[in-house]
Order: structure tokens, then C-alpha cells, then sequence
């Protein structure tokens, strides 16, 4: 895929009022930091602020491109609109990526591209509006705040489609969005999708004891037991965050990450550079968690840490322990985000494992817009059936909460 720049000009629709220019910049270096991050966080133009998710800062998809994790190279080629107005100022801006393959999305449409392809279609390249590598819900269409906020959005989205049309692209599809965002595609013509993760609710608790007393007794019991167990091999566990980060931290997660990795994926999405510049950009906002036996790590898990959140994202170890996985991915974030005072952990992509945990099925979202309408009628009566069963299967599982006192 080579390297596209478009240019746009739009007026917002109905209203008289700024005329815009949408542009397509193909790095996020072409942007200051400053002015993403202020799209990011939804401010207004006089009280910029740090996003409250981490994942749409620009420290966080710069490292993902100045480390070639999200590059051409990869099948990931940076084509992120830009929305000016008459000053020339960034009020609004759309991480996008034009996408040679459907890997490292967490939204899964290989079954459409196989059918399109059969029927003589050419599905790739697809424009993917999203976090590269990342299940994680948050904003997609980064506004600044205002009065004009929603029609600046919905002028993002409209211009995402028109780049997709003019490059010929067979869709435009947008993961993990908000369930706001969600309802404003569907008003504009794409096709809407629904699926579920687990995430821990804090309810207030000052410790993790008051979180197993939330819990029926024999889930209780269970929790206990297993963390014990996990510790029984004299396992101890380490927090490491902020400027106590350091490259040799780096180093032994990266080789619990290319474990994880290559037995997950074949090929794992981050390279050891994209770590050391996210702790560079960032470290106070990652968490590793490790655990360690006769002072040696081995095992570990990298989360970061949001305003009111906690994101669990990769996990590897080089020795096996009961449970282990579970105290230092499931447990440990729960520990962690109660002493933070954070309001919930989100743990990624599925595993209904962690409902025994704490962690209960919560709705995920994605909206598609396909150009050929063969191809959309298709995928309209599959997602029909398909959010249905997505929501049988949330209230099947919620059936099945630990919880004393949860429905």
C-alpha cells in the first residue's frame, strides 16, 4: 500500500455557520501532540486536557507507529483525518488505518471477506477507524468540545466514507467505538454489530476482601483458593509503574509477550521498541504486573491505566504455576484498581473464565459501512441474527454472576 494524503473541504450540514477542511495525513507525527490530545479528551479549545483513555493519546498511537508495530510494513498504513477550521485549528481528528488483511482488529469479518472474494470481489484494502491491537471501547470520532461537538462527528464519519468512496475501498469499518458513537453511525448508514467482553465493576470497595464478600460463598472460596495456590510455589508479586519502569522491566515482559504471542497469533503485534517508547511517552500511566520466584520474574502482565479505568493487555509467563495467570491478570488488576480508586477493569478480548472472577459480560460495539450492496445485504441479515444471539448470551451469563446481590 503506498502513502495516500487527501484533502476535503465540507460546511456542517445543516446550519449556517464555520466552513471545515477535512484532511488525511498518513503519520501521526504530522500532528502536535497538543491538538490531538485536546481533540482526544473532547475539551474545548480553551481547556485542553489529558484523554481520560489512554489508547486514543497521541503518545500512545505514535509509539504504535514510530516502533513500525502499526505501519505499511505490517498491513497497517496510518490515514488519519484531520477536521480544520476556518483558522486553520484542529477541532476534530479520526485515528484511521488503511488495512491490507483484518488482523489485530478483535472484530472479526474474515468470513465476509472469504465470501466476497468468492464472489469475484476485492475486500482489501478496507479503511479501519480504531486502535491498532487494541479491544478497548473509547472514542473514535475526537471532537473538541463545544457547541458544534456531535455535528463535527458526524461530519468525521461522513468524510471517512467519502475518502473510502473515492479510493474505491469495499468498506469502512469502526471498532470498539462508543455506544453513542454506535447510534450516530447507524443514523448514517452502517450497518451496526454488537459482541461482549468481561469487565470488573468497583462498587466502592476498600479492599479485595470486601470484594469477596460481595461474592456467593462458594465463589468466594474459590477465589481464595486459587490465589493461594498461586502463590504456593513461592511466588511473589511485584508492581511496577511510573519511573521505576525501567528497560530491563521491558526486557523480561518482552519475553513473556513473544511467548504469549507466538503461541496466540504465530506473530506477535508489538515489537521491543514499541515498549520502550510507550514507557518513555508514558509510564505513568502502564502498570506491569510481575510475578517472581527466587528473584526471578517469571511471568508478568502489562496494563495501563485510564482516568477512571484499568485495561488489562498482554500476559506471558516462562513457568508454570496453578493459576497464576489468573492472580496476576485478574486479581491483582481488582487489587490494584481498588487502591487506585479506579471504577472498573477492563480485561480485553473474551473469556468467560473471568466471569467466576468478578467480571461481569458488558456489550461491545462496531459499525461497517460496505460499499457493494450485495455484499451489505448479506452482512445486514447476519448481523440481524447475530445481535440477538449476543444478547442471549450477555443475559445467559449475567444469570450466572457470583454476585450475593446482582441480577
Amino acid at each position: 500500500m503506498g502513502d495516500i494524503e487527501q484533502q476535503h473541504s465540507a460546511s456542517v450540514a445543516g446550519r449556517e455557520g464555520p466552513h471545515y477542511t477535512v484532511r488525511v495525513v498518513s503519520r501521526i507525527a504530522k500532528v502536535p501532540a497538543s491538538a490531538w490530545d485536546a481533540c482526544a479528551s473532547g475539551s474545548d479549545l480553551n481547556s485542553p486536557q489529558a484523554p481520560a483513555n489512554p489508547f486514543i493519546s497521541h503518545a500512545f498511537l505514535s509509539a504504535l507507529e514510530q516502533s513500525g508495530s502499526a505501519a505499511p510494513e505490517t498491513g497497517w498504513l496510518p490515514q488519519h483525518l484531520l477536521l480544520e477550521d476556518e483558522t486553520g485549528a484542529l477541532v476534530g481528528c479520526m485515528p484511521s488505518y488503511l488495512k491490507a488483511h483484518s488482523r489485530g482488529e478483535y472484530v472479526f469479518d474474515h468470513g465476509w471477506a472469504d465470501a466476497y472474494s468468492q464472489a469475484g470481489g476485492r475486500y482489501y484494502p478496507k479503511l479501519q477507524c480504531s486502535i491498532p491491537f487494541t479491544p478497548v471501547t473509547g472514542r473514535r470520532l475526537l471532537a473538541r468540545g463545544g457547541p458544534d461537538r456531535a455535528e463535527r462527528e458526524a461530519l468525521l464519519l461522513r468524510a471517512a466514507v467519502q475518502v473510502s468512496e473515492q479510493l474505491g475501498l469495499s468498506g469502512l469499518h469502526m471498532t470498539f467505538p462508543t455506544r453513542d458513537e454506535w447510534g450516530l453511525a447507524g443514523t448514517l448508514d452502517f450497518l451496526q454489530r454488537t459482541d461482549q467482553q468481561f469487565h470488573w465493576q468497583n462498587d466502592g470497595y476498600a479492599t479485595f476482601k470486601d470484594f469477596l464478600s460481595a461474592l456467593v460463598a462458594r465463589k468466594r472460596k474459590a477465589i481464595r483458593k486459587e490465589r493461594r495456590e498461586a502463590m504456593a510455589g513461592g511466588i511473589e508479586i511485584e508492581w511496577v509503574t511510573g519511573g521505576d519502569l525501567s528497560e530491563a522491566h521491558w526486557d523480561a515482559f518482552f519475553t513473556f509477550y513473544m511467548d504469549t504471542g507466538s503461541r496466540k497469533w504465530g506473530s506477535p503485534y508489538l515489537n521491543r521498541r514499541c515498549f520502550s517508547l510507550l514507557g518513555a511517552a508514558m509510564a505513568d500511566r502502564l502498570l506491569l504486573v510481575f510475578a517472581k520466584r527466587a528473584g526471578r520474574y517469571v511471568a508478568g502482565a502489562l496494563n495501563v491505566i485510564g482516568a477512571d479505568a484499568l485495561y488489562g493487555r498482554y500476559w506471558g509467563a516462562i513457568e508454570e504455576h496453578p493459576f497464576l495467570h489468573f492472580e496476576v491478570c485478574y486479581h491483582q488488576a481488582i487489587e490494584f484498581a481498588i487502591a487506585h480508586g479506579l471504577s472498573r477493569v477492563e480485561a480485553g478480548a473474551q473469556g468467560a473464565h473471568k466471569l467466576a472472577r468478578g467480571y461481569l459480560p458488558v456489550e461491545t460495539y462496531s459499525a461497517h459501512w460496505i460499499a457493494d450492496l450485495g455484499l451489505r445485504r448479506a452482512v445486514a441479515d447476519y448481523l440481524k441474527s447475530e445481535r440477538r444471539a449476543v444478547v442471549r448470551e450477555i443475559a445467559l451469563l449475567t444469570e450466572e454472576s457470583p454476585y450475593r446481590h446482582r441480577s
